[in-house]
């Protein structure tokens, strides 16, 4: 008998007990004198909850549905935070406009084809979004927007934070809903944002959403402000309930580097995959075509990085003048050829020793692009770091002698060893 059938046999025995005593004039009667005239008092009996208990052997598993491997699984929860100004609605409608046409993500695998649902509080659907889907090359006829809410003769704006069970129906009556954007996701919690009791509470029907319509839930947040230099997780605005809801929490940065700007998307966690490692990316304009003059933004995919969240979003040290941080790149320069010069080390050891000699990992990372080290993913030790080809046959042709780095450095083409970076020919990182 399993735990529905035991509450309600418990259920009926409560009522059969209730029926008993009151026909043999126990508690819940009243006896009228000898006259004969009796009037039953029969109380009113509430149903009892019952808690379904649930036997791990008959519950059957299953692998996580991804809608993009390791970055939005289906019937998921997920944030996504960055810093203003870093286009993340951009990539949450370049992502939207993949799903609609089974295009290909950042890291080059196909999509499923599926709809998909948004609804912003900040941008308008006729000048923003729609030529935002249209440079991204969507399928209009897959991406639907969350209009207002129509309550008997009243007509008002959708609000995330009463409305899902509405939104639950019309959801159904679109199918193969495969992902829910809603910006911001701040909008859906009613009270406090900063009470972690109050933001579990108002996000659990949108967690729920997702497992019932098995559609991946991106909720587009910021980062707050003055909070540069903590780990991501700690910076998206509100209560950590927030990221710690999320299954997957995504991020954006700008990271300005002397006269360039780098922009990096990646993941600060995950609780069922892979929580590093990332992309580069630009925004870049567009004239829409069959609309001139309508211009909007799109991403343009770079190459895939490495590292945590916190390393790849790290700003570069704030040196009094140019010539003290030219003299800090200089320095890990040294400090990895001479480190690497007898072979590769993995990522872990060399940040380790970047540590121990006082080198910030924000310039070890600076200076191995300007050095054009590889990484190299291997199955063993993870990912590690190798000096290029011309630079280990120097090491090799030294007759056995250790190398100094500053020799090196002097013998290095002029273009790597005097600037302060430079942006590598060949692809910065390698999977092996």
């Amino acid at each position: 008998m399993n735990g529905i059938e035991n509450g309600q046999a418990f259920l009926d025995e409560r009522a059969s007990l209730a029926m008993t005593k009151a026909n043999s004039g126990g508690a819940g009667t009243s006896v009228s004198s000898a006259i004969g005239k009796t009037t039953p008092a029969l109380q009113s009996f509430a149903p009892l909850s019952v808690v379904q208990i649930i036997c791990a052997a008959d519950v059957k598993p299953q692998a996580i549905r991804w809608l993009w491997e390791g970055w939005l699984a289906r019937g998921k929860f997920h944030i996504f935070a960055g810093q203003a100004g870093t286009g993340k609605t951009t990539i949450s409608i370049a992502l939207a406009a993949t799903v609609s046409n089974g295009g290909r993500f950042p890291d080059g695998t196909r999509s499923p084809v599926g709809n998909v649902l948004i609804w912003s509080g900040e941008d308008s659907a006729k000048d923003t979004l729609v030529p935002r889907l249209l440079a991204a090359g969507a399928d209009m006829n897959r991406v639907h927007f969350i209009g207002d809410v129509q309550h008997g003769d009243e007509v008002r704006s959708f609000d995330p934070a009463t409305d899902i069970r509405a939104m639950h129906d019309a959801t159904t009556r679109i199918g193969e809903v495969v992902l829910l954007i809603v910006d911001p996701v701040v909008n859906a919690v009613a009270g406090d944002s900063h009470k972690n009791g109050e933001v579990r509470r108002a996000l659990q029907p949108l967690v729920d959403l997702g497992e019932k319509l098995d559609c991946a839930v991106l909720g587009i947040s910021h980062f707050s402000k003055g909070t540069g230099g903590k780990d991501p997780m700690e910076r998206v605005t509100g209560s950590l309930a927030f990221a710690a809801l999320a299954r997957v929490v995504l991020a954006t940065g700008k990271i300005v580097e002397g006269d360039t700007v780098k922009r990096i998307f990646c993941r600060a966690k995950s609780n069922i995959g892979i929580d590093s490692g990332g992309f580069e990316y630009d925004l870049q304009q567009m004239e829409i075509s069959g609309h001139k003059g309508l211009c909007s933004s799109y991403v343009a995919w770079g190459q895939a990085v490495e590292g945590s969240a916190r390393e790849l979003l790290a700003e570069p040290d704030n040196r009094e003048s140019g010539e003290n941080d030219n003299s800090a790149l200089d320095e890990a320069k040294e400090f990895l050829l001479e480190l690497l010069a007898d072979g590769e080390l993995t990522q872990q050891q060399i940040q380790l020793d970047a540590k121990g000699a006082s080198h910030s990992w924000a310039t070890v990372r600076r200076a191995k692009k300007a050095l054009s080290i590889k990484s190299i993913k291997t199955k063993l030790d993870g990912w590690v770091w190798k000096l290029p080809a011309n630079m280990l046959k120097n090491h090799e042709g030294a007759q056995g002698a250790h190398i100094n780095s500053v020799s090196i450095l002097s013998a290095l083409p002029e273009s790597i060893s005097n600037q302060g970076h430079l942006a590598a020919e060949q692809d910065d990182e390698v999977i092996l």
